[in-house]
């Protein structure tokens, strides 16, 4: 059973961590996320419960939900996306990610993929990422920012390597966003860690990545590979139970128990240096006076095909 849980919990950290190296400008900056406020349903359709797969291989979306309780999200945009492929045989994962502010079909129109979870929760989601990719999906597992945090609390911190003195403040962020983290090797509690991985350049940008985004990218993978070596060392295993709470405090999915538990032959075998990851293909531009993220249909055809092509939920 704690291979169970390792298997699972990890994927799902991983996976969540990984969208911060995918996030644009959005984290920083007070920008409108839809060229509309959706009106979400009064009440979010309940989905039947998927069949389980015949092969040892599931795809799942991941939804970072803009809420601090994932049990309070409805209603709410979607801050990420990342189309997950787990194989349960060889412990392989695969990540797409999926601009949050990538122009689709949504509830019968076009909008930016990120309303769709604030039109119709989950399934609602998984259609517009199904329309946009052409792949039949059943599975989501839904997270929300408090976990990154509670789990770096639960293990008492993680040890990294921080390039520069991050210094950043905005009090009109809600919650109000104050970054203080000094140079040099430290470990991190759970706030410090959430800022860490935000960090992107100080108040007046006269220290930051030199390289931008892709200097963060690195930081944020090598804070996330940091965390899941330190949350599977002997003494944290030992703190399973606060896990196992963080865990389902945090996560809603409708992956069944019974597939979870295929999962456990792969807990020895995932390797998160090996992790295939890749961004939907595309460029961010303008339609009248609203962006998005304009994505390239034959350059996602293709990697879609490469990564996902043979997949089969049956």
């Amino acid at each position: 059973m704690k291979k169970l849980f390792i298997t699972v919990f990890l994927v799902s950290i991983v996976v969540f961590g990984l969208f911060y190296s995918f996030l644009g400008d959005a984290i920083f900056e007070n920008e409108p996320v839809s060229a509309e406020t959706p009106s979400p349903s009064d009440e979010e359709p309940l989905a039947e419960e998927p069949a389980e797969p015949e092969n040892n291989d599931i795809i799942f979306l991941l939804m970072g939900v803009d809420a601090k309780d994932v049990a309070k999200s409805k209603g709410t945009r979607t801050d990420t996306l990342m189309l997950t492929r787990v194989n349960l045989d060889t412990g392989k994962i695969s990540i797409m990610s999926i601009p949050r502010d990538t122009r689709t079909t949504v509830n019968g129109k076009k909008d930016k993929i990120n309303a769709a979870h604030a039109y119709g929760g989950a399934e609602a989601a998984l259609e517009a990422v199904e329309e946009l990719l052409g792949l039949d999906l059943e599975y989501y597992v839904k997270v929300d920012y408090q976990i990154v945090q509670d789990v770096v609390n639960a293990i008492g911190g993680v040890t990294v390597e921080v390039p520069f003195n991050m210094r950043y403040n905005d009090p009109t962020a809600d919650p109000p966003l104050k970054i203080n983290i000094d140079k040099g090797l430290q470990t991190l509690d759970g706030k410090n860690a959430h800022d860490f991985l935000r960090f992107r350049h100080n108040n007046d940008m006269t220290v930051g990545y030199p390289d931008g985004d892709v200097g963060r990218t690195k930081t944020q993978q090598y804070f996330m590979k940091e965390l899941v070596k330190q949350t599977i060392t002997p003494k944290n295993l030992l703190k399973l139970p606060k896990l196992v709470e963080t865990f389902f405090d945090n996560v809603e999915t409708n992956i069944t128990l019974k597939l979870m538990l295929k999962g456990a032959l792969a807990a020895n075998k995932i390797d998160v240096e090996a992790m295939e990851t890749a961004t939907l293909p595309g460029a961010g531009g303008y339609i009248g006076e609203v962006s998005y993220f304009l994505h390239d249909a034959e350059a996602t055809d293709q990697l879609v095909k490469s990564m996902f092509g043979d997949y089969s939920p049956e």
